[in-house]
């Protein structure tokens, strides 16, 4: 039995070494036959080579990647990075991998040895699992007296000193489970004359309202599905274990008809107020809208300006500006990411500055005649080398350490909280020469005929080239971003709610989901409750519309404390089916 031949690895500068050798030796015809075997073996290991990539690709979007660290992407690279000490390779973590949690085998929940850490070299997390009992502000608060002793009583112990009362209480907490949306029955006792028949009913209580559904209903309702990507029918499931029935058909009255009772208001201001941000991430992910689908299926046009537009997209906008939260738009339909910001920057002041704008470099995400200073993701091109790291392992080290650096100094930077204008000098100073350095590489591997422009190499350091001076906007603007995570972060809401839910019905179910959707991510990029939010809006509709400035996620509760002593809030609840 014949064993397996050897396997001699040689790359192509040495095959065209060895080749020469052979026409030196035995003249040109005879070395022309392996030159052209030598050309289709490059090819067809090319083919191969991208045939394996895209079922990489496919897996990635099938079940997702797991990390993208620099550590763990280049764990099974035992190549040195060409021209380039890889002794650093063990920086801290906030360079390790843009925009990447990092991954702990520590149990936040539980006790751990620091002597143990220390030994095994991982960095401890901040915090020890446990929650203070002050971070229960949602639940009600029961003052427990003493059930013996007052203030000023005598010390049952010493008998000489008297007690007084500390002014830490001692918190104990407890927790109950109940069904989302709760309530009560009032059970009205009816009286009747036996002899004039008349009946008598109990006037109903002043705390049941005059409304079935409170406006906190329609908050909860609208938190779930849009916010935590609750379905309504499992929602009605569980309220009807739970013995509140609550349908799925009572869901959508309920969010629709609650919509206009503030919360538009409010959406429209906070569109006015994102227009003009300093800054502005956006992107976009597919979405189902059955009304658009049957569109499609019956060839009709989904755009007139674009009668052959096929695709329907969820787009995700982040406006940044000094003094605020970020805002959180998003936009359901057939327009692309471009087309929605830029009619949002149609009411932005005339007199403002340029914004910048930080996407990927898709086209679709950037219209020709938008006024914006453009950057460039970094994470997106980076991601092109990760893909091909089994196969050129040398060369992708060398591009993931460089931006490796590059993520580190901006960590250093957000450490010591420096300014706009000192981020900039800072990453002048210590990332500007790495990126001109890794410019320099870039380039020479496509002049000098290192790589084959056409493999998944080349079109990974083309994307960079090409794209080098929106890549590099951090570098010449103060406060550029280096990427697009903060923007990638949120339409994970988004691609959320379409796992789980799967489509929207309707363009106006669409156009619902997209304003409670926006609302309900800015108050968690404000710190704020989007329940309390959403049910105060509608409590105080009439208010919202006098001044809707006055009623944004993260200044509201001012509002609220300045008219608690009203005795008039201008409650009108929204409509409610009853019965």
């Amino acid at each position: 039995m014949k064993s397996n031949p050897e396997v001699i690895e040689l790359d192509e500068a040495d095959l065209e070494s060895k080749l020469d050798q052979i026409e030196a030796a035995l003249g040109a015809e005879m070395a022309e036959p392996f030159r052209l075997l030598l050309g289709w073996y490059a090819c067809l290991l090319g083919l191969l080579r991208e045939k394996k990539l895209s079922i990489r690709r496919l897996q990635k979007m099938l079940f997702g990647a797991s990390t993208e660290r620099t550590s763990s992407v280049l764990s099974s690279v035992g190549s040195s990075s060409p021209g380039e000490d890889t002794s650093s390779g063990n920086a801290e973590d906030p360079s390790a991998c843009p925009g990447e949690t990092p991954s702990t085998t520590e149990n936040p929940g539980r006790g751990s040895d620091c002597s143990r850490e220390e030994s095994a070299g991982r960095r401890r997390r901040p915090g020890h699992g446990r929650i203070p009992a002050s971070a229960y502000t949602g639940c009600a608060q029961v003052v427990v007296t003493h059930e013996s002793l007052h203030p000023g009583d005598g010390c049952p112990l010493c008998i000489h000193g008297t007690v007084y009362r500390q002014p830490r209480w001692s918190p104990v907490v407890r927790l109950k489970g109940q069904a989302p949306v709760t309530g009560k029955v009032f059970q009205l006792e009816r009286l009747r004359c036996g002899d004039c028949g008349e009946v008598f009913t109990a006037e109903l209580p002043e705390e049941a309202g005059t409304q079935k559904c409170d406006p906190s209903v329609a908050a909860v309702v609208a938190t779930l599905r849009y916010g935590e990507g609750m379905p309504g029918n499992r929602l009605q499931r569980f309220q009807q274990a739970a013995g509140v029935p609550l349908p799925a058909s009572d869901q959508w009255e309920l969010v629709r008809d609650a919509a206009e009772q503030g919360p538009r208001v409010a959406y429209e201001h906070l569109f006015a107020l994102a227009a003009q941000g300093d800054l502005v991430h956006n992107d976009d992910t597919g979405m189902r809208v059955l009304e658009l689908t049957e569109k499609i299926k019956r060839q009709e046009p989904l755009l007139e300006e674009d009668p052959k537009r096929r695709g329907v997209f969820t787009t995700g906008i982040v406006s940044v500006a000094e003094g605020r939260p970020d805002i959180i738009l998003f936009f359901t339909g057939p327009h692309h990411a471009g087309e929605n910001l830029r009619s949002l920057l149609e009411s932005r002041l005339q007199e403002l500055p340029p914004p910048m704008q930080m996407c990927d470099a898709l086209s679709r995400n950037m219209p020709k005649d938008l006024r914006v200073l453009l950057g460039n993701c970094l994470v997106h091109g980076r991601r092109n080398f990760v893909d091909v790291v089994e196969y050129f392992p040398a060369e992708v080290r060398y591009v993931l350490e460089c931006l490796k650096k590059v993520y580190k100094t901006d960590a250093e930077a957000k450490k010591q909280q420096l300014s706009a204008d000192e981020r900039l000098r800072l990453h002048q100073q210590q990332s500007g020469p790495v990126m001109e350095q890794l410019q320099g590489w870039l380039k020479a591997q496509l002049d000098e005929k290192r790589v084959e422009p056409n493999s998944s190499l080349g079109g990974a350091i083309s994307y960079m080239v090409n794209h080098w001076k929106a890549l590099t906007l951090f570098l010449r603007v103060p406060g550029a971003p280096l990427d697009n995570n903060v923007c990638e972060r949120a339409l994970k809401m988004a691609i959320r709610h379409r796992k789980n839910s799967l489509f929207y019905k309707t363009q106006r179910g669409a156009d619902v989901g997209d304003l409670y959707m926006s609302l309900i991510h800015t108050c968690y990029s404000s710190g704020a409750s989007p329940v309390d939010y959403l049910t105060e809006l509608q409590r105080n509709h009439q208010r919202v519309r006098t001044a809707p400035g006055n009623w944004m996620p993260w200044n509201y509760r001012e509002q609220l404390v300045a008219t608690e002593s009203e005795p008039d809030r201008g409650r009108s609840p929204p409509h409610c089916r009853t019965g």
